[in-house]
């Protein structure tokens, strides 16, 4: 499918009309691929590809004018497939690279009957991803998108100049971050009260991951946003988005070990805990390493330094470049 091309301009429709187009490029690439579930790379890919799309499609709503199919929510639902089958993939690598090497061979035993169900939820979830690629609704978002590249239609706001607009863009999406409650939960915690620290720390976990979740949902779009415009911006602005990733990836290990733990229990129901206590352990290290790597950046985002330096940086972008990066 040949894309339409448009001369770089500094304005927000061309602006947007590029993003759009780099992402839709990636999800064609990686398409083929995925429809053969032919490697895990192609299927992070494309997800990663259809997600920024649609942050794209979303945070530049009030510039686009596109049809119903190219939608926050037609684009989420299909995304959403995929990242089905992309979850389950790297929960099979979470496995394997940090937890099986160290098992007893009586535990890997289980571990066995563990892949087992992997596969056959595995199977079900990718025969799923391939009928999603193949039905109407991702069949007429290509249509749609192609059409659009080939005729792009805007709002009047796409005359607008990037840089008169960046603040306001950008500064909603910081402060949904920042009075996330994420950022309270735990914070009064002291691993050093206990002498059981791993235990502890799942007592405080337990039940309320969820709040952590989503705080690392958040930083996911404010750092998808945050990225569309590093090219107007200067070192402290780019600092500020690798912390951000940081503290998505932190916290999105922080899930997968509550996600690991559910799927074991699923599985196992009461007797996981006997039937793999070496398992269990490794567990608790690895939650209580991440804690410990989460705590100085929640610490750090609680002083009101790094607020205003976080805010100052998107309050003052640069002069437009010549030429946008690809």
């Amino acid at each position: 499918m040949a894309l339409a091309t448009t001369p770089v301009s500094n304005n927000l429709g061309d602006y947007t009309y590029q993003a759009i187009q780099k992402h839709f490029k990636k999800i064609l690439k990686w398409e083929k691929s995925v429809k053969k579930d032919e490697d895990p790379e192609a299927l992070h890919q494309m997800r990663v590809g259809m997600r920024r799309l649609r942050t794209v499609v979303s945070s530049f709503s009030f510039v686009l004018s596109v049809p119903k199919s190219v939608s926050d929510r037609n684009i989420g639902k299909i995304a959403r497939k995929l990242g089905e089958l992309r979850d389950l993939d790297v929960l099979k690598e979470n496995i394997e690279a940090n937890f099986q090497a160290s098992l007893p061979s009586r535990e890997l035993k289980y571990l066995q009957k563990v892949f087992e169900v992997f596969h056959k939820q595995r199977e079900n979830v990718a025969v799923n991803v391939t009928k999603t690629l193949k039905d109407v609704a991702y069949k007429s978002l290509k249509s749609s998108l192609n059409d659009w590249l080939a005729e792009p239609s805007y709002q009047e706001s796409a005359t607008l100049a990037i840089e008169l607009v960046l603040p306001d863009l950008l500064l909603p999406e910081a402060s949904a971050f920042l009075l996330h409650p994420g950022w309270q939960f735990g914070s009064s915690w002291n691993q050093n009260t206990s002498a059981d620290k791993s235990s502890k720390l799942s007592e405080l976990l337990a039940g309320n991951n969820e709040v952590l979740h989503s705080l690392r949902k958040q930083a996911k779009r404010l750092r998808y946003q945050m990225e569309l415009f590093v090219d107007f911006y200067d070192e402290t602005y780019t600092g500020y988005v690798t912390e951000v990733k940081k503290i998505q990836d932190i916290l999105g290990e922080i899930h997968d070990v509550d996600v690991l733990e559910e799927w074991f229990v699923e599985i196992f129901g009461k007797e996981f805990s006997e039937k793999l206590p070496t398992f269990v352990n490794l567990l608790a290290e690895k939650r209580q390493q991440l804690w410990q790597e989460w705590q100085p950046l929640q610490t750090r985002y609680l002083q009101l330094e790094t607020r205003q330096q976080l805010h100052l940086a998107i309050l003052h972008p640069m002069r437009s470049p010549d030429i946008m990066s690809s």
